[in-house]
């Protein structure tokens, strides 16, 4: 089974996004979504963001893994 997080990008460097999930801090790739800002909120699975999605979507998610932590 696969698992994506929802994070919001922060900083934008070539090829690599500093992303945060809720606190947590990491660097990811974006090279599979080249097209997200600074501001977008992502998916990121195994260290690539690999779908953009709305900021609804991300906090009603983000707000189901606050229920199961």
């Amino acid at each position: 089974m696969c698992l994506a997080v929802p994070a919001k990008i922060e900083k934008i460097k070539d090829k690599y996004a500093l992303v945060d999930f809720e606190g947590l801090k990491k660097n990811i790739k974006i090279i599979l979504t080249p097209e997200v800002k600074v501001g977008d909120y992502v998916l990121v699975h195994a260290g690539f963001s690999i779908q953009k999605i709305n900021k609804k979507e991300a906090k009603e998610s983000l707000k189901i893994w606050g229920t199961i932590r």
